[in-house]
C-alpha cells in the first residue's frame, strides 16, 4: 500500500499531461476548475488506497494514468451535462405530463429564441416610449380567440385559480359542488387550494348529484363566488346529475354582487368534438354564455408552454391585475413569446391550428399512423434480424389529464427481440441511447406508437432498435 502511494503522481506532473490538455480543450473548462476536478479524481484514489479497496491498475504505470484521466472525463461530462434534457416519446400519449406535456410549435419556438436572443418590449411601449405591461402582449389574441373582454395570464392554473379566489373571494363564501371538488396532478387538491386562499368553501350536492337548488339554498349575504369547476381529468359515470354552465350563469345574473367562475382545466380552444374527439368544452362557448370568468391551462389542450390564462369581464381582469399577488404568478418573458406563438396559430385560423403539435397528433388519422407504421417496420427488419415486429390496432390516450374517457384509435408497433425481454429492450432505449427514448410494455411486447413521435425522431428510434443486438 505503501508502495502504491509513493508512486501516485503529483498534480503538476498530470497538469503537464497532454491527456490534461486535450481534455481542457474537449470539456472547455478553465484550467483551475479542471485541476481542482483532477484532484478530487486524485483523491478517491488515494481514500480507496488507504482503505484497502482499490481495484484499479497498479499507481505509476501508463495503465493508471490513462484510467484516471479517462475517469476524470467521465467525472466532468456527468458535472457539466444538461439534467433536462430531450426525450422521445414513443408511448402515444401526447399530453405526457412526465414528458413535458405539449410540444411547442415552431412559431412558438422561433418567437421564444428571438425574445431570448435580444432585448424585447416586455414592459416598454415603444409608440409612447414609456413603461409598459407585459399583460398586453397576448391580451389581445386572447380576446380575439375567446370572446371575453380582457384577459392576463399567470404561472400555471393551479396560480389561475388562487389569485381568482384570493382577490375576488377571501373570507367569503365560494359555493362549489362536492362533485368537483377535484384533486389534479402531485396531489394539489381544489379545496385545499380554496382553503390556503382564504376563501370559505361551501360544499353542495353530493357526489354524484348536484341540483340548481342545492346552489340557491347555499346562498348567503356573504356569496361571492358560485364556482364550476370542470372535470377534465375524471368522470362520473351512471347515477348523476350536474348545473349546466348557463343555468349558473342565470342564477348568478339573479344575484347582487355575486360572481360565476369557471374553472375549465384543460382549455381547448379548438372544438375537438367536431373530430368525435371527447366532449370538452370550447373556452369562447363558455364566455359566451355570460360566464364572469374563466381559468385554464396553457400547455394542455390549448399546446402551448405552461401557464395559467384567466379571461373574463373587463372590471374582474383589472381587478385581479391590480392585486399584489399578480406580480408573484407573473410569467417571464420566455413564457409569453411561447404563448404569444402559440396564439397567433389560432388566431390564423384552422388550417394554421395544425402547426401546433398538440392538435396535429390528437387529430393525425389511423390511415397515416398505419402507413407510417407499415414502412417504419420494413426499414427495422430490413436492417435487424433480431425483431419480430407486429402492427396492432390499439389505442393512444390524450394524457395531461385531459379527456380521461377518450382512447384514440391508433396502430401500434408491437416488437419481440429474439434475445432480450421487452423490458431490457425498453431499457436500453431508455438508458443507452441519446436522446432516451419512452416506450410502453404489453404482455412482454414493447409498444412504439408514433403518433407521439415526429418524422425526425422514426430515424433515431429507428437507428437505436438496429443497435440492439442482444
Amino acid at each position: 500500500m505503501k508502495e502504491w502511494l509513493r508512486s501516485l503522481p503529483a498534480i503538476h506532473e498530470l497538469q503537464n499531461h497532454e491527456s490534461f490538455t486535450q481534455l481542457l480543450q474537449k470539456t472547455e473548462l478553465d484550467y483551475t476548475q479542471l485541476t481542482k476536478q483532477l484532484k478530487e479524481v486524485l483523491d478517491q484514489a488515494r481514500e480507496s488506497i488507504l482503505k484497502q479497496q482499490w481495484n484499479g491498475a497498479v499507481p505509476g504505470t501508463h495503465q493508471f494514468i490513462d484510467d484516471l484521466f479517462q475517469t476524470l472525463e467521465n467525472k466532468v461530462q456527468n458535472q457539466y451535462s444538461f439534467t433536462l434534457e430531450k426525450i422521445i416519446n414513443a408511448t402515444g400519449t401526447i399530453l405526457h405530463t412526465n414528458l413535458g406535456r405539449a410540444r411547442l410549435s415552431e412559431n412558438a419556438i422561433a418567437h421564444v429564441v428571438e425574445t431570448a436572443r435580444n432585448y424585447s418590449n416586455l414592459e416598454y411601449n415603444i409608440k409612447e416610449g414609456e413603461r409598459g405591461s407585459r399583460h398586453s402582449h397576448v391580451e389581445a389574441l386572447i380576446r380575439d380567440i375567446t370572446g371575453a373582454e380582457a384577459a392576463m395570464v399567470v404561472n400555471n392554473n393551479a396560480s389561475a385559480v388562487y389569485l381568482v379566489l384570493r382577490a375576488l373571494a377571501k373570507d367569503k363564501e365560494v359555493i362549489v359542488s362536492r362533485g368537483q371538488l377535484v384533486e389534479i396532478g402531485g396531489s394539489f387538491r381544489i379545496s385545499s387550494i380554496m382553503e390556503e386562499s382564504g376563501a370559505i368553501l361551501k360544499e353542495i350536492g353530493t357526489t354524484n348529484k348536484t341540483h340548481l337548488y342545492d346552489y340557491e339554498k347555499a346562498l348567503s349575504p356573504n356569496t361571492a363566488i358560485i364556482m364550476k369547476v370542470h372535470t377534465s381529468n375524471f368522470k362520473v359515470m351512471g347515477f348523476t346529475k350536474t348545473v349546466e354552465t348557463d343555468e349558473l350563469v342565470k342564477l348568478t345574473n339573479e344575484q347582487e354582487g355575486v360572481i360565476f367562475y369557471e374553472d375549465l382545466g384543460s382549455g381547448a380552444l379548438y372544438d375537438f368534438r367536431k373530430h368525435g374527439i371527447g366532449e370538452e368544452p370550447v373556452v369562447r362557448e363558455v364566455i359566451d354564455m355570460g360566464t364572469d370568468v374563466v381559468t385554464f391551462s396553457g400547455d394542455k389542450l390549448l399546446g402551448g408552454p405552461q401557464a395559467g390564462i384567466i379571461a373574463g369581464k373587463k372590471a374582474i381582469i383589472n381587478q385581479l391585475k391590480k392585486h399584489q399577488l399578480a406580480r408573484v404568478v407573473r410569467v417571464d418573458k420566455m413564457t409569453l413569446a411561447a404563448l404569444e406563438g402559440t396564439l397567433m396559430d389560432y388566431a390564423r385560423g384552422d388550417s394554421a391550428m395544425r402547426n401546433i403539435p398538440t392538435i396535429r397528433d390528437l387529430l393525425v388519422s389511423i390511415q397515416q399512423l398505419d402507413e407510417r407504421a407499415q414502412l417504419f417496420v420494413t426499414k427495422l427488419l430490413q436492417k435487424s434480424s433480431h425483431f419480430q415486429a407486429t402492427i396492432l390496432q390499439d389505442s393512444s390516450q390524450v394524457g395531461g389529464g385531459t379527456m380521461p374517457d377518450v382512447f384514440l384509435p391508433s396502430m401500434v408497433i408491437a416488437l419481440k427481440h429474439h434475445t432480450l425481454t421487452a423490458e431490457q429492450v425498453s431499457r436500453k432505449l431508455r438508458t443507452e441511447t441519446k436522446p432516451a427514448i419512452v416506450t410502453r410494455i404489453q404482455k412482454d411486447e414493447l409498444l412504439l406508437d408514433l403518433r407521439s413521435v415526429s418524422l425526425e425522431e422514426e430515424d433515431i428510434l429507428l437507428e437505436a432498435l438496429i443497435k440492439i443486438q442482444g
